[in-house]
C-alpha cells in the first residue's frame, strides 16, 4: 500500500510546478494608487488590468484665462464648488463648438481646487465599461473626484453607451457621494442623429418603433444633470481672447494692433474663430516677434504632493 503521506508530498510538489508555469500568464496585481502623488490620474490598461496612472505635471490654465465664456464658466465652476464642499452637485456634460474652451474648463477648475481636495480621472472611451472598477477604487476616500472624459460620443451600433447609462444612473447602487462625471463632447445627445427620426410614421431601417430607439439615445445625455452649451465665437470674442494671449507672451498693446490683421487671416485660412485657434496664432505670433514672455508659454506644473500651497499653481494654458 502507497504512503498516503508520501502521495500527498508528491501531488503537492506537482502542484506547485504547475503554479511557477502558470504564474508567468497571469495579469499582474493592479498597483495601489499613490494619492500623494498627483492631482490627476489617468486609467491606464496593462494586461487587461486597469490601474490609475499619477499625472505629475499639469497645464498651468487658470479660469481667468478663458474669455468670453463668462456664463458657462460661471455655471460648471458653481456646481465644482458645490461639490468640493460636500454638498449636492451634477454630473456635466459640455458640448457645442470645437475649440471653445470646454476640455480647457475642467483642468482650469483642478488648479482652482485641487487644494481643496478636487482631484481628476481621466477615462478615455474605450475604457467607460471599466467605471464600476474605478468607483470602486475611489469609494469612501476623503478627497473629490472628477471622473473625466473628453470627447464623448457613440457611434451608431455602439454598445458601450449602455454602459455609461448604468454608471450614472442605472445601477441598484446607489454612486459615492464623492464622484462626478463631467464630459465634453461636439454632440449634444452623444449619439448620431438623422433627419428621418423626426419622423415618427417614417420607416427607421427595420425600427417598427423608431421613436423608442430615438428616446433610448436621448435618454443618456439626460442622465447628465447639467447641461452646458458652448458655440462659435463672434469677431470681437476672438481678437480679445488673442490680445489675451499676446499679453500673456509679453506683448505690448502696439503689437496687439497691429497683430489683428494676422490674427484675423490666420483664422479664416483654419476656418474657425475659436480660443484654441486664438492660442495657436499668439504663439506664432509671439515667437516670430520675438516677444519676452512675462510668463512661461504652456507652463507646466509639477505635483508632487496634494498640500502644495495654492500659489505653487499659477501659470498660463490653452483653450481647447
Amino acid at each position: 500500500m502507497i504512503d498516503p503521506f508520501r502521495q500527498l508530498a508528491s501531488f503537492l510538489v506537482r502542484v506547485e510546478q504547475f503554479l511557477d508555469r502558470v504564474e508567468p500568464l497571469l495579469p499582474p496585481a493592479s498597483p495601489t494608487p499613490d494619492w500623494a502623488a498627483a492631482f490627476a490620474f489617468r486609467w491606464r490598461k496593462s494586461h487587461a488590468t486597469g490601474y490609475l496612472q499619477p499625472i505629475t505635471r499639469l497645464p498651468g490654465i487658470r479660469l481667468s484665462d478663458l474669455r468670453d465664456i463668462d456664463q458657462q464658466k460661471a455655471r460648471i465652476d458653481a456646481n465644482t464648488r458645490q461639490f468640493v464642499a460636500g454638498l449636492p452637485a451634477n454630473n456635466v456634460l459640455l458640448t457645442g463648438a470645437r475649440g471653445s474652451g470646454k476640455s480647457s474648463l475642467i483642468k482650469a477648475l483642478l488648479n482652482e481646487y485641487a487644494p481643496r481636495g478636487l482631484r481628476v480621472i481621466e477615462v478615455e472611451k474605450g475604457d467607460l465599461t471599466d467605471l464600476p472598477d474605478i468607483v470602486e477604487l475611489i469609494d469612501g476616500r476623503p478627497e473629490r473626484f472628477i471622473i473625466f472624459c473628453d470627447d464623448l460620443s457613440f457611434d451608431a451600433g455602439d454598445a458601450r453607451y449602455k454602459a455609461l447609462k448604468v454608471v450614472l444612473d442605472g445601477s441598484i447602487s446607489a454612486p459615492p457621494d464623492n464622484v462626478l462625471l463631467y464630459a465634453t463632447s461636439n454632440r449634444r445627445h452623444l449619439m448620431p442623429e438623422y433627419f428621418a427620426e423626426n419622423l415618427e410614421s417614417r420607416r427607421v431601417g427595420e425600427e417598427i418603433h423608431p421613436g423608442e430607439a430615438i428616446e433610448e439615445k436621448i435618454s443618456l445625455s439626460e442622465r447628465f444633470g447639467l447641461w452646458i452649451s458652448f458655440y462659435p465665437f463672434d469677431q470681437d470674442a476672438y481678437l480679445n481672447i488673442v490680445a489675451h494671449w499676446l499679453q500673456s507672451f509679453g506683448c505690448g498693446q502696439d503689437e496687439v494692433v497691429r497683430a489683428e490683421r494676422d490674427a484675423l487671416n490666420w483664422a479664416l485660412e483654419r476656418g474657425s474663430r475659436s480660443g484654441r485657434v486664438a492660442w495657436q496664432f499668439a504663439r506664432d505670433w509671439a515667437g516670430r516677434h520675438h516677444a519676452l514672455p512675462k510668463r512661461p508659454s504652456r507652463q507646466r506644473i509639477r505635483t508632487v504632493h496634494p498640500e502644495l500651497p495654492a500659489a505653487a499653481h499659477k501659470g498660463s494654458g490653452s483653450p481647447r
